[in-house]
């Protein structure tokens, strides 16, 4: 619990940031030891907070460096465990439609982009892991983007509310192609 707990602190710092003036985040975004005592902070109140932070962002995420990284995160995270469901692939489609930054995109090209990624990790999981990292490298040029990529991450691994040891080793691979710290996003 306490992982969801500096994740939500590290969120609301960086909407904090985003809304006062675009600075970078770096530096003691979520050493969260000052907030202990927020033991309510649930999985469902993290993935809004960073929904809301995203959200704030949306004008910002237009390009098709975010959009083809963003799919390539969500095929990701959807078979980090090594393997992928029909039910699983509607479920995260569902989200990746319903999700409000990403409503930036035709849903047709966000489809073609996900089943892409998801047939390739299907077919050779480590050959479809270097073609989806390599997508998301497309988005390390602009900070914001990068971010936003790992936050959307997290998002779509928090929805089912259950963040695995699996999820968090392929948002970790994620920050390091991004050129980002872990520890910036308390993975």
């Amino acid at each position: 619990m306490a992982l969801f707990d500096r994740l939500k602190d590290q969120a609301k710092n960086l909407q904090q940031q985003a809304q006062g003036g675009r600075g970078t985040t770096t530096g003691g975004a979520g050493h969260g030891g000052s907030h202990g005592g927020s033991r309510g902070g649930s999985r469902a109140q993290l993935v809004g907070v960073l929904k809301t932070q995203l959200g704030s962002l949306k004008t910002e995420l237009k390009s098709g460096a975010y959009r083809d990284a963003s799919m390539a995160m969500c095929a990701l995270v959807a078979a980090a465990d090594g393997h992928v469901d029909a039910a699983e692939i509607q479920q995260m489609e569902s989200l990746i439609l319903g999700n409000d930054v990403l409503q930036n995109f035709p849903p047709e090209q966000l489809r073609t982009r996900f089943h892409k990624h998801v047939d390739q990790l299907t077919r050779n999981f480590p050959q479809g892991k270097a073609e989806a990292l390599q997508d998301i490298a497309k988005a390390a040029k602009k900070p914001t983007e990068a971010r936003a990529v790992i936050q959307t991450g997290i998002v779509i691994a928090g929805a089912d509310g259950h963040f695995s040891q699996a999820e968090q080793s392929i948002l970790r691979e994620a920050c390091a192609t991004l050129g980002l710290q872990p520890a910036e996003f308390q993975l």
